[in-house]
């Protein structure tokens, strides 16, 4: 199992194919919240994205998903937020 504490604010995600998902904002309970900046334009633009910590596969300098991007992406949940 992965050590899912050493997650930091400000680490990248990045999924298996080594493609950037995005840059983590905190850790909220289960999952990662992503960064404002990464949240994409349009509807998508302003919200949070959570990925689950279930998806991390290692930790290092970077957050390493176990998934390639373009999958890991389907997984996000999206939450309004106003901060």
């Amino acid at each position: 199992m992965t050590d899912t504490s050493k997650i930091r604010e400000h680490m990248e995600v990045v999924g298996a194919d080594g493609v950037h998902v995005g840059t983590v904002d905190k850790v909220d309970g289960q999952r990662i919240k992503l960064t404002k900046a990464d949240s994409g334009m349009g509807k998508h633009r302003g919200h949070h994205h959570y990925i689950p910590l279930s998806l991390v596969g290692e930790v290092d300098e970077k957050v390493w998903l176990s998934a390639n991007s373009d999958v890991a992406v389907t997984f996000e949940e999206e939450k309004s937020d106003p901060t």
